[in-house]
Parts: structure tokens; sequence; C-alpha cells
């Protein structure tokens, strides 16, 4: 008889946001409601809310780096989320700390969000951050989950208007990513106009399509955070990546559709991350 997987320990390297939307919250809850057991370090602090951003606190890199190594030295960590990092030093710090801790001899997920922009359109990462995030924690991903805007900023472009333009842009972005294991992104078409919604995940050699449909309603905060937080919690128990991504994909689109049970603020509302449990 095989033995049962242990539960994982999953990761989320991110900004704090007060209402629970969106950042570490948001993604320790995804993790739990998908089996992982979740652990954070916090990057960064922020006043905000479901309408908007009032504040960013950035948290001292040093001691970013302090908690990756206290955590590393005491808990197996089976997959990392690196969402929101604000500032530049952070994201050195964070990129040296994964490089230390790395394990050698077991499965690595690093599922890298690159939170830019809240829904509200308040900045979360300082410009002059970008370059040090696509040349210092890109490398080191071995998931890369951008938005069509975020995409067009890592390859300093314009973002894509069609499908089409999609395929070419999932192929230069993992061509950027320099992690000598598996290497995958999965580009989200949301920007896109209409009902249809078409993620593409794309591994080198395939290009999966991940159809879904649009969901008319306002409550879609955080919902980056979350498809990438469930990502990190899956892909440790699922061997077969697109099927860890199918799973997180139809994870995120229940929690959008139950999202209204919730009263949660009165703008970009969260999305209900435990719809199967109340």
């Amino acid at each position: 008889m095989s033995q049962a997987r242990p539960i994982p320990n999953a990761l989320t390297i991110a900004g704090v946001d007060p209402s629970g939307g969106a950042g570490v919250l948001a993604d320790i809850k995804a993790m739990s409601a998908l089996g992982a057991y979740g652990c954070g370090v916090i990057a960064a602090l922020t006043a905000q809310n479901t309408k908007g951003v009032t504040g960013v606190s950035p948290v001292p890199p040093a001691f970013v780096g302090q908690q990756i190594d206290t955590l590393f030295a005491d808990v197996r960590i089976d997959a990392t989320k690196i969402g929101m990092l604000g500032q530049q030093p952070v994201i050195q710090v964070v990129a040296e700390k994964l490089a230390r801790w790395r394990p050698l001899d077991r499965a690595w997920h690093v599922v890298l969000d690159p939170v830019m922009v809240a829904k509200s359109g308040d900045l979360l990462l300082e410009r002059d951050a970008v370059g040090a995030l696509r040349e210092a924690l890109l490398p080191q991903a071995t998931m890369l989950t951008p938005n069509l805007p975020e995409a067009g900023v890592l390859l300093e472009e314009r973002p894509v208007e069609s499908v089409k333009e999609m395929r070419r842009v999932a192929e230069r972005l993992r061509n950027k990513m320099a992690y000598d294991g598996q290497r995958w992104v999965m580009l989200k078409g949301g920007h896109l106009p209409g009902n249809d919604v078409i993620d593409l995940l794309h591994d080198g050699d395939r290009m999966i399509e991940l159809p879904g449909h649009r969901i008319e309603t306002a409550n879609t905060h955080g919902t980056g955070c979350t498809l990438s937080a469930a990502l990190a919690a899956l892909l440790p128990q699922i061997d077969d990546v697109p099927e860890a991504a199918r799973r997180a994909k139809a994870y995120l689109t229940e929690a959008i559709r139950h999202a209204g049970r919730l009263q949660a603020g009165g703008g970009h509302g969260p999305v209900h991350h435990f719809h199967a449990w109340w």
C-alpha cells in the first residue's frame, strides 16, 4: 500500500491587505481551503479596503530576510507563492533567500504573481523595482502567473489584445525563466473583451488553453492572489501541472461565483475562499 503524501506546507511572501480580500490573508485562506498548511512572510503593509489603497508601509528588507531564514530553518516548505513585494531592496532579499534555501533533494515550486497594481488602480510595485523583479526573481520561478498588463510590463511592450498575441507573449515570458527544472507560464486572459475568458498554460512545448466564462460581478478583489496561492497549494499535491492549473482555476471560478454570499465592503468585494464549506 502506498503511503499517503504528507500535507504540504505552502508559503506566501506578500503584503497584508487588512480587508482580507488580497495578499497574505487571502493566500492563507486559499491554501487552507485546498488542503495545504499555509505559512506567511510579510513583505509589505498596506492600508486598504475594497475601495482603494490609502497607504503602503514597507517592511525593512533585512527583517523580510530574517522571517524567511527563521521559517525555512524549521519548517519544510514545499511551495512558495510570491506576491506583492513593493520595493527593489525587498525583491533582492527574497531572491537571495530563495536561492539559499532551494532544496536539491525534492521538488521545488515557486509561483510568482507579479503584483503591480491593485484592483482599484493603486500602484503596489514601485516603478524602479520592475527591473529587479524581472532579473532577480523571474529566473527562479517555476510558475509565472501574470495578467495581460503585467505581462506587457515584464516584456516592456504594450498589453496584447487577442488570444493569438497571448501565445507569442507566453513564449517570450517562458524564455525569460532560467530555472533548470519545469518552467510554466500561466498567462491570464481576463482583460480581453468578451464573455469567454481563456488563460494559456505554456511549458516551452505545450500551449494549453484553459477556457472559462466571465462572471458578471464586482466581487473580484484578490483574484490574482487567490489563483497563485491555489497553485502553490495544489502543485505539491498533483504531479500533473496542467491538472493542478485546471483545479486552481476551477476553485477560483467557484469562489467568484459564490462571492455574493459575503458582505465585506462596498467596492470590489472579496471572493469566497471557503465557498465549499460555508
